[in-house]
């Protein structure tokens, strides 16, 4: 009689099984991974544009006003989204970060046109948190920006 070698097609199938269901949960959880890491790195912009516009604030003692991006030498558009200025009263207000669209900006589709700003009181103190209206999930945010 002469040895067989080789997998069996039940043996083939079950690692074929086993593959698909790995996929089935890494696929989300790296989908999540990508967006977080996206969220970062626009806080990470955000965070150098709040050094401009804390300098500003402290001289002029306006937080800028939207229109006032290029004065900052802050671009309007960046590689993941856009920045836009608003002015509460005198010296508080918020700049808010909204993601592009998946389609155009490669942003993932978790944040796709989502945004998230960072806020200042009238003492100087800036907070992170989602917008109200089109927020980015809380659970994509840092934990500095909850």
């Amino acid at each position: 009689m002469k040895k067989q070698q080789g997998f069996t097609l039940i043996e083939l199938m079950i690692v074929v099984a086993v593959i698909g269901v790995l996929s089935a949960i890494a696929i989300p959880a790296y989908q999540k991974y990508v967006a977080k890491a996206e969220v970062a790195s626009a806080l990470a912009t955000l965070t150098g544009i709040k050094t401009n516009v804390e300098a500003r604030t402290v001289e002029t003692g306006q937080f800028p006003d939207a229109g006032d991006e290029t004065g900052l030498g802050v671009p309007t558009t960046i590689q993941l989204g856009s920045v836009a200025f608003d002015q509460g009263t005198a010296s508080d207000g918020s700049i808010k970060f909204t993601f592009g669209s998946s389609a155009s900006d490669s942003v993932s589709t978790l944040v796709s046109e989502k945004a998230f700003e960072l806020t200042r009181d009238a003492n100087g103190i800036w907070d992170c948190k989602a917008s109200t209206t089109d927020g980015v999930p809380t659970e994509l945010l840092p934990k500095s920006c909850q």
